[in-house]
């Protein structure tokens, strides 16, 4: 019986985050869009979580090229590590990793929000001054979040470069022109765009889960604080299992 009601329940849960998105389309496809919302919320979401992105890709450059120079060294490949570097980050790491930095930072903040708005009764006051919650506080978010997204990815890919050449050139003593030559023969546009155009699914699976999950908080703050993990840890369980759904996708039909 427990697992009926389980069932029964992520089916009617699953049936309500559908009708919410439905909503979200709607009123976007009629244009109702508060500009000035998007933009703000474009600052909160991408501006204020750069420095992380920049310093958690650095690192993962940095670490990619120091294991490729352990690695390859040993086969006599060591000028190979800067296509190394440069594939993993821009087909697969970056877009990944920015992504599930974003749900953890950006994603929870905009379940908490939401929730604290939603225990507070204040998406109750929008609508009782005419005005519809969906409208004026969860389009912009996701609106902000498909925009922003696949910049910051765009920005973990530069960074996570550049550390993988510091330590390719400082380290591993590659010539600096060898290796910014090799790292811009290894990228094509299949490379870049197969990596690039995961990132709007990831934006649109995030920004949908964290806004509904915050959309129907509900118990006080304890409520706030358990719909806010809810949310990340989804975010990030889509993301990753999204990702090898696309990457197979891709590879089959892209190459």
């Amino acid at each position: 019986m427990a697992l009926i009601r389980l069932i029964a329940y992520s089916i009617a849960e699953l049936g309500n985050a559908l009708c919410f998105l439905g909503d979200i389309v709607r009123n976007v496809l009629r244009g109702r869009i508060r500009k000035g919302e998007v933009l703000r919320q474009m600052y909160e979401q991408g501006v204020q979580s750069v420095t992380i992105i920049v310093l958690t890709s650095f690192a993962t450059g940095a670490v990619l090229a120091i294991q490729g120079a352990v690695t390859l060294t040993r086969f006599g490949a060591k000028e190979y590590i800067a296509q190394l570097v440069a594939w993993s980050l821009v087909r697969e790491m970056s877009p990944v990793f920015t992504a599930i930095i974003f749900s953890a930072k950006a994603g929870a903040r905009i379940t908490a929000e939401l929730g604290t708005m939603n225990v507070n009764d204040q998406m109750l006051a929008t609508r009782s001054l005419g005005v519809d919650p969906i409208e004026y506080l969860i389009v912009p978010r996701m609106i902000a979040c498909f925009l922003v997204l696949p910049i910051l990815t765009v920005i973990s890919e530069v960074v996570g470069i550049a550390g993988g050449y510091l330590v390719g050139v400082f380290e591993a003593h590659i010539p600096s022109a060898f290796y910014i030559n090799q790292t811009l023969r290894a990228i094509r546009y299949v490379d870049f765009f197969s990596g690039f155009s995961k990132v709007f699914f990831f934006a649109v699976l995030i920004s949908w889960i964290c806004c509904y999950q915050g959309f129907v908080t509900r118990g006080g703050s304890l409520g706030v604080g358990k719909f806010t993990t809810k949310a990340v840890a989804y975010s990030i369980i889509i993301v990753i299992l999204s990702n090898t759904i696309l990457t197979k996708i891709i590879i089959t039909f892209w190459g």
